[in-house]
């Protein structure tokens, strides 16, 4: 744990998705094209010091991560105790 005193912190988070086809057609299909964040920080720490601090939290964010370092999703389906079986549509 870092102890460091931060007066304030704002982050601001944009997820720009989109999302294409028709739900009658069974042809919905998303897809992002970006996420930026901004941070905003007070604090008297010295400055290698908050960027030691920015380092770690960015390293330690499941969120950021995920998008950054993308890993193999896998699902399953039960309806009714049984497993559904289905290919996704590329």
């Amino acid at each position: 744990m870092m102890k460091l005193k931060v007066k304030k912190a704002r982050c601001h988070v944009e997820f720009d998705f989109q999302v294409a086809g028709s739900v009658l057609k069974g042809t919905v299909k998303g897809s992002w094209q970006g996420v930026s964040t901004s941070l905003d920080i007070d604090s008297d720490e010295p400055l290698d010091r908050i960027v030691a601090l920015i380092r770690n939290a960015k390293g330690g964010c499941f969120a950021e991560q995920l998008v950054v370092n993308p890993v193999k999703l896998t699902s399953s389906v039960t309806l009714k105790g049984q497993t559904v079986h289905f290919e996704p549509e590329n």
